[in-house]
């Protein structure tokens, strides 16, 4: 999909000391941060450009480097860490400034101690053991938002920690640049799919906007005939085409008029700058088809979508569309659907209307027409395929009022009992953990939607990150989650957001 900005998106590597130790030493912690900030980029899988900044010795300074950071549409985040020794009060007018997600590393310039011949001029040059803890204190004294990790970055657990929260912060950026756009409202009585718009731009920085649907068909009718003629051409190349859809055969219609709707939906898009955008059946204008084809392959393509006018799954589709950038595995919008509840195999079936993202297959997909019971259209074009095994997340975003809760759930995608021959759309099965009831129970105890997000490349770490920093709520369903302890978690983080939002 085309973003607003071709600038590489960075992370800025911040290094505290101070001038007591004189040019020597300094010169010390120049060059080996350097190198360490060099090294996490060569060890670890980042979505990012590393771009490593002077060592930073006094407030004044520390403070133009922040709002530089603030200012810096390429910049997504600040990675800080405290060779030496650097008086926390100096971070103070930084901290309180920074605007952009932090990461505080603990680390040091060496893996392994020279013990034999440590010195004292060795004991003052590696001190981030020291300085460090300084700096974490006055972080949780100011209340800074910020993710910790610990380790030498040759460490291939500490670069993948850091390397998620890069991608948790382009998730971040994202969102503040996003444009969605809505065709039509939502669906009519439905209350999950509802939401505060100005909340969410203020909170995210989306701006989710409605346009009707006649706007959409307006540019849809002038599609040119020849471009629908090369579209059609690929679909055949790429996909199995059934034969009914074939040219020359009595459905052909129906896919040419997918393949326009597809490039209408996509030229809407493209000309006005949106990265996401919602569809409702209920609302459908001049729309001789539901889009089905069209929504999976711009999916694909990396832009978010929430069927029934749900733009919140919608914006978090695309924030992890935009974390997942480059990693194995695909992400999708889904719907818990329906279960399978023989004891000792219980299983959830996901899928949708027609909306399924074909990332989240290798497979090659069908292509393919069926009737659809609701919209009172055309048969619509879809595509056809079954997700692949493998551990999975599934992510949904609600609306409770006073703030927005992520909650998430580890689940492991499995293949079919059976052959799904009759099962005309896309679809996925997994096992959610820690087993069906529990996870149920506790996504029903925290309100989350039936809409969400079903990612095989981002993980829930990532996605913590992410909450953490635009500040949403976040629960999260795992091997160890039991009933009771989740509900008193959700009571426990009512009364702390409750807390925090009167302060």
């Amino acid at each position: 999909m085309t973003t607003t900005s071709t600038s590489v998106p960075e992370v800025w590597f911040l290094t505290g000391s101070q001038a007591l130790y004189g040019p020597e030493t300094l010169d010390q912690v120049a060059t080996q941060s350097r190198a360490i900030a060099d090294r996490l980029a060569e060890v670890a899988d980042l979505p990012v450009s590393v771009v490593w900044k002077p060592v930073l010795l006094e407030s004044g300074s520390i403070h133009r480097q922040v709002l530089d950071a603030n200012a810096d549409p390429a910049c997504v985040g600040v990675i800080a860490w405290m060779h030496t020794f650097s008086p926390a009060k100096m971070w103070i007018a930084g901290l309180e400034a920074l605007q952009k997600p932090l990461l505080h590393l603990h680390t040091q310039a060496g893996i392994a101690l020279p013990w034999a011949t440590i010195d004292m001029d060795f004991m003052n040059l590696n001190q981030a053991a020291h300085g460090d803890r300084e700096f974490g204190y006055i972080q949780s004294r100011l209340g800074v938002p910020r993710k910790t990790v610990a380790g030498h970055v040759e460490n291939p657990a500490v670069a993948e920690r850091v390397a998620g929260w890069t991608r948790a912060a382009l998730g971040r950026h994202e969102l503040r640049r996003l444009k969605l756009a809505r065709f039509g409202d939502n669906m009519r009585g439905v209350a999950v799919t509802e939401g505060d718009k100005v909340e969410a731009q203020r909170r995210f920085g989306v701006a989710v906007d409605a346009y009707g649907v006649n706007d959409l068909v307006a540019v849809v009718d002038q599609v040119a005939d020849a471009d629908v003629d090369e579209l059609v051409t690929e679909y055949a190349d790429r996909y199995a085409v059934a034969p009914e859809l074939l040219p020359g055969a009595e459905r052909h219609e129906s896919l040419r008029y997918g393949a326009r709707l597809e490039l209408g939906l996509r030229g809407f898009l493209t000309d006005g700058g949106f990265g996401a955008f919602t569809t409702n059946f209920e609302d459908l204008g001049g729309l001789r088809q539901l889009p089905g084809l069209a929504v999976q392959r711009l999916m694909a393509d990396g832009y978010g979508f929430g069927g029934e006018g749900d733009w919140k799954t919608s914006v978090l589709l695309r924030a992890t569309k935009a974390m997942a950038v480059g990693l194995p595995g695909g992400t999708s919008f889904m719907e818990d659907y329906t279960y399978h509840l023989v004891p000792g195999e219980e299983k959830i079936l996901g899928a949708h209307m027609l909306e399924v993202c074909p990332t989240i297959t290798t497979q090659r997909p069908s292509l393919e027409v069926h009737p659809l019971a609701i919209g009172g259209r055309e048969d619509p074009v879809r595509l056809r395929f079954t997700a692949d095994p493998g551990p999975a997340v599934v992510a949904g975003l609600s609306d409770l009022g006073d703030r927005f809760r992520l909650t998430v759930n580890e689940i492991d995608v499995v293949e079919p009992d059976e052959d799904l021959r009759r099962l005309p759309v896309a679809c996925a099965v997994w096992k959610p953990r820690p087993s069906l009831s529990t996870s149920a129970e506790a996504w029903l105890m925290a309100g989350a939607p039936h809409h969400t997000v079903l990612s095989q490349a981002v993980g829930v770490e990532v996605l913590e990150d992410f909450a953490e920093m635009t500040r949403t709520e976040v629960v999260t369903i795992d091997a160890d989650t039991t009933p009771r302890g989740f509900g008193r978690e959700l009571r426990w983080n009512a009364a702390y957001h409750r807390l925090a939002e009167g302060l």
